[in-house]
């Protein structure tokens, strides 16, 4: 063969490779790892191909010089083999979508070598039959010597032909119950990444040995795994109230890393366990969609758990014969009268509330109720009827409205000290916005009945009350309408009339 010949055949094999390099780009690792092969057996055919040119311009024409050629186009078979096998698994199939695990890709490329080297062998004149003979007798021998790692190969075949484990999926090994995300599926072993950051290396045949649950995979359904938060309150609180506030703060707005569809929910697990407990035992079910995330999800959850409970003055249980001792000293009476001054400092801060005497405020202190809420909690929702207003005490909430396109638009942000839900308290009128709170909050809720007792002792306060929700209405309408001062002061005698009759209607108050 003429070195133009010689030279011609590297330049299409070199233009191959290149051009599958430009198309591989991005492409996952593992396909340009076996391009790189490629690029190592073309360098070595190179210089195959080029001792074999030289050699024979030379004119040697021995054994030597034909074992040089035949290694070059043996060398150059294998390239082809490869290039092929990219373009089929790592091109075409990627294009079409398909995915076919690496451990076919290496079958088909091992059984193309093989056929490649008869042919090399046949062409060098090796006496095939006498090969295949002997072959017989040490297939035998590595076959018993080797049957441990012939099993793992086995199990690595097994779990990538037939699909039952992907890399990527969340399993559990009963037999340890340790949990982890398949990493890789090699010839002898699979990588598995635990929770904690540690890597097992569990050998195939060891792994097809033993029961293995595959987390939050179901047939047609979304990735996501059903996972339990326990819970435990006192008897003195019936199981359908519990179930219905915690269920509620649950479903009022979204949580990061749980599912909307199947929704959580909670269920009574027992009254008393074993006849010992003085308490319900119950659970929250949910659907984990990340499954990285099932500590801090859970965290979550118990955060919406333990702040519904606190504002239904409901707490949470503990064990029967734990003992209380309670010491009446100054330091526990400075607490609470510190707490009590909190709370009478944060009524006088509401406007609403600024023609109030002390002891108006005082009835107001002792029947608000703390209602705390966790950061992407919805406090109010824009419609509801909710007859309470809410002072903010610590920490701040976003004001939202909903557009005509059915999404939400953020108008305010109320940071502590401040109040909300006034008109909802006053009138019973629907709410007009949505709150949810940007972070952990504690607020004050005046609830309808706990105000009717201050307007019974004066009923006057209607008119003063009247008056400043109708101030506030327009001058919020003013800056909308640009209104002039005469506008502006007929427009506040309208509203306040209405919002009297309002009141009046609400609370069942005679003229």
């Amino acid at each position: 063969m003429d070195i133009p010949h010689s030279l011609l055949r590297i330049l299409i094999l070199g233009a191959g490779i290149v051009v599958l390099a430009a198309l591989f780009r991005g492409a996952p690792t593992s396909a340009r790892r076996r391009l790189g092969r490629s690029v190592a057996l073309f360098g070595l055919y190179v210089l195959l191909a080029a001792g074999a040119a030289l050699l024979e311009y030379a004119g040697r024409s021995g054994s030597f010089t034909r074992g040089v050629r035949l290694g070059a186009d043996l060398v150059e078979v294998l390239i082809l083999i490869n290039l092929a096998a990219l373009f089929v698994f790592d091109l075409l199939l990627r294009v079409l979508r398909l995915s076919v695990p690496d451990i076919l890709h290496d079958l088909a490329v091992g059984a193309a070598y093989i056929v490649a080297g008869v042919w090399a062998m046949h062409r060098f004149g090796v006496n095939l039959t006498s090969i295949v003979a002997t072959s017989a007798v040490v297939t035998a021998v590595i076959g018993l010597s080797l049957q441990s790692t012939l099993g793992n190969v086995i199990g690595g075949i097994a779990l990538q032909v037939d699909d039952s484990i992907r890399e990527g999926d969340w399993i559990e090994l009963l037999d340890t119950r340790t949990q982890g995300q398949v990493k890789k599926v090699r010839w002898r072993h699979t990588v598995i990444e635990t929770r904690d950051w540690d890597t097992l290396i569990v050998p195939n045949s060891q792994l097809l040995g033993q029961t293995i649950k595959v987390l939050g995979k179901r047939e047609g359904q979304p990735t996501q795994h059903r996972t339990w938060v326990h819970f435990n309150v006192d008897h003195r609180y019936p199981p359908g109230d519990v179930i219905r506030i915690v269920s509620e703060a649950l479903r009022s707005s979204s949580i990061p890393g749980v599912a909307a569809h199947p929704p959580p929910d909670v269920v009574c697990l027992d009254l008393a366990r074993d006849g010992k407990d003085s308490f319900g035992l119950y659970a929250v079910r949910y659907f984990l969609t990340d499954l990285e995330r099932d500590d801090p999800t859970s965290s979550a959850v118990r955060e919406r758990i333990h702040a519904a409970l606190r504002r239904a003055q409901i707490p949470l249980a503990l064990p029967a014969q734990t003992l209380f001792v309670n010491h009446e000293d100054q330091k526990a009476e400075r607490k609470r009268e510190k707490r009590n001054a909190r709370i009478r400092a944060a009524l006088r801060g509401v406007p609403l509330f600024s023609q109030l005497s002390d002891e108006e405020i005082e009835i107001l202190a002792d029947s608000a109720k703390l209602a705390p809420f966790v950061a992407g909690e919805v406090v109010t929702r824009q419609g509801a009827q909710a007859n309470w207003l809410y002072v903010l005490i610590h920490g701040e909430v976003e004001v939202r409205v909903a557009t005509d396109h059915g999404d939400d638009r953020k108008v305010a942000v109320v940071k502590a000290p401040g109040f909300f839900g006034e008109m909802a308290l006053l009138t019973g009128a629907p709410r007009e916005a949505t709150v949810v709170a940007l972070e952990d909050i504690e607020c004050l809720r005046v609830d309808k009945d706990d105000f009717r007792e201050v307007l019974s002792r004066r009923p006057e306060l209607a008119q003063e009350l009247s008056m400043l929700l109708a101030q506030r209405r327009v001058e919020l309408e003013s800056a909308r309408d640009n209104l002039d001062a005469v506008s502006r002061s007929r427009r506040v005698q309208t509203e306040r009339k209405r919002i009297l009759e309002a009141i009046r209607e609400f609370f069942a108050m005679n003229d």
